[in-house]
């Protein structure tokens, strides 16, 4: 068996592309049912944004170095798992929100601002806890994100999409009632899809290294989820904010984490490895949870209306 660190993952820039573009989409049909009353309501309660950066950007990337330290696997997927953690939000995870019932105006301003901010703790928080870590630290080397390149990566996959389905809703709104549902599958099926032929392109990764990938990122992801929800509830949040909170933690832009892993790190195995899997399981993890969370409305006391 050929050594984790030594492989390259087949996920090539076309790839990322057309994630990308998939993601915007998403963002679109999420858009289609959020309103600038929704945002105002969200900037009403701070504490739920400044508990969703602190649990996204702070807490779960030293979770993850203790996590590390538990499991000690290969120096690459440390760094992997390290670089994940470090990401901002994945923005699938505003549909996820919005599927669960949790409040979809939070989950997009704290994928907003994580993901601004991540121009400074995203290589922050990689060059530090993967610092920490001596097997990693190794094989570590400076991580430098273009602030222009992040800021066209926010407008692009999530402010174009948001503010076009935001003139859609106030310009033909009875568009878009109808376009709600058939978006909400459109949404699902193409990630789905995506899905597939992402372990269909790297079929022979996943059959190799899946004792020591897809172990680890279950528990890693599942840690993520688990981070945000706790402390969120540790902060007295309402329901619908711990789901939103939970799922910004747990969804992370692995798109964004493969493109750092080849732009800077030469498509380095472990790495590539873990963002990849990392990449299929949360969506299928992410859904599973917002599936189960659909079927159980929030406290009524809780939706603070």
């Amino acid at each position: 068996m050929t050594d984790v660190d030594l492989i390259r993952l087949n996920f090539d820039p076309n790839t990322l592309l057309l994630m990308n573009v998939i993601l915007g989409l998403v963002m679109f049909g999420v858009s289609l049912e959020i309103g600038p009353g929704d945002f105002r309501q969200a900037l009403r309660t701070p504490r739920g944004l400044v508990i969703g950066l602190v649990a996204h950007h702070v807490v779960f990337p030293a979770f993850t170095y203790v996590l590390v330290l538990l499991l000690q696997p290969r120096p690459s997927i440390a760094l992997g798992m390290i670089l994940v953690s470090s990401c901002p939000a994945g923005n699938i995870s505003n549909f996820l929100t919005h599927l669960a019932r949790g409040n979809t105006a939070l989950s997009v301003s704290v994928s907003t601002l994580s993901t601004l901010t991540a121009i400074v703790m995203t290589p922050l928080n990689i060059a530090f806890w993967g610092g920490l870590y001596a097997p990693a630290a190794a094989i570590l080397r400076s991580v430098n994100v273009d602030p222009a390149e992040m800021l066209l990566h926010v407008t692009l996959l999530l402010g174009l999409p948001l503010a076009a389905g935001m003139v859609v809703t106030r310009q033909w709104p009875g568009f878009t009632r109808r376009a709600r549902g058939p978006m909400k599958l459109f949404s699902i099926v193409v990630f789905l899809l995506f899905v597939a032929g992402a372990l269909a392109a790297n079929w022979e990764y996943f059959v190799r290294y899946i004792g020591l990938v897809v172990g680890v990122v279950l528990v890693h992801n599942a840690s993520a989820l688990a981070t945000g929800y706790g402390l969120a509830a540790a902060a007295a949040l309402a329901e619908r904010d711990r789901r939103a909170v939970s799922i910004e933690c747990g969804i992370q832009n692995s798109g964004l984490g493969l493109i750092l892993i080849f732009d800077f790190f030469g498509g380095l195995g472990g790495m590539a490895v873990v963002a990849a899997f990392w990449g299929i399981w949360h969506i299928v993890a992410g859904l599973t949870v917002a599936t189960i969370w659909s079927r159980r409305p929030p406290p009524v006391a809780a939706l603070g209306r």
